[in-house]
């Protein structure tokens, strides 16, 4: 049976493989990305980046959470974001941003 026919007749087969994805090591991609907002963000207290192209680099998707984004509109937040990743996202099709302030 194709791997294809596998995840339509079965998509707990697709759910343990994405669990199994993210149980391990970071892509390149996710490690420069995380590598980049690490440094423009040091006060970060959380920062997910995960590559959901399925690996190529295409889109990712990005959860951070800092005290450099308290008194800003999301709009602000998501700009200082895109601003920090700028040379990065030259090379994306997409990218998603969910970003929070730390609760005091």
């Amino acid at each position: 049976m194709s791997a294809l026919r596998t995840i339509r007749c079965n998509p707990q087969v697709l759910c343990r493989s994405l669990i199994a994805r993210s149980a391990s090591s970071l892509t390149d991609g996710e490690t420069r990305l995380k590598r980049v907002l690490q440094e423009k963000f040091p006060r970060a207290s959380s920062l997910k980046v995960v590559d959901i192209s399925g690996g190529c680099g295409a889109m990712y998707e990005i959860h951070i959470e800092s005290d450099e984004f308290r008194g800003k509109r999301t709009v602000q937040q998501h700009q200082l974001v895109n601003q920090a990743l700028k040379d990065e996202i030259k090379a994306m099709h997409g990218l998603r941003i969910f970003t929070d302030v730390p609760i005091q």
